[in-house]
């Protein structure tokens, strides 16, 4: 679990050191760019190596429309993520649609992993995402949303968050529990 933990921290600091030691990052230019880039990537090969190493065990059975539900939130979270809410006619005043897909993402892992590895896992990264979201907020209060887009950029989005969470699913199956069922 250690692993684990020392990946969600460096995957936090790496995320909020622009913004919490601005001056710092700042003196790095654009080598601080890369030094991000490695931390993050840093981070994820910690984090699966300690959600894969983890000693961990079922806390409870999740009811089985769970799953279902899951698989909503992720195809949302698709859609948050995608550049569908900025460019199209009815999200493109959500501030932060990418965080908040990430956040749904999240949501829906802790939905059908009930273990200790797995509520350290998400658990921490949906606390970051929302930590995230506040931190943007105060550091940047002025925004301004992007121009109204078009529905059809909405459901060009939809159709290809649809497509990415089959294409997405599949893979998890071959590397992990199924989404869709055994």
């Amino acid at each position: 679990m250690t692993l684990l933990v020392l990946g969600i921290l460096l995957w936090w600091g790496a995320h909020l050191f622009k913004r919490l030691s601005p001056g710092m990052r700042a003196s790095m230019g654009d080598r601080g760019k890369g030094v991000v880039a490695i931390a993050i990537v840093a981070s994820i090969v910690l984090m699966v190596l300690g959600y894969r190493s983890a000693e961990s065990f079922e806390l409870g059975l999740y009811p089985p429309f769970f799953k279902h539900i899951n698989n909503l939130l992720v195809l949302l979270a698709l859609y948050f993520t995608s550049p569908g809410p900025s460019k199209g006619a009815i999200f493109y005043k959500m501030r932060h649609p990418m965080l908040f897909g990430f956040s749904l993402w999240a949501i829906a892992h802790l939905l059908v992993n009930w273990d200790p590895a797995s509520f350290v896992l998400f658990g921490g990264l949906l606390i970051w995402a929302l930590v995230e979201m506040v931190v943007i907020n105060r550091a940047e209060p002025d925004w301004t949303p992007n121009p109204k887009g078009s529905i059809a950029k909405d459901g060009m989005f939809f159709v290809a968050s649809v497509v990415l969470l089959a294409v997405i699913g599949y893979v998890h199956g071959l590397v992990g529990p199924s989404p869709f069922g055994s």
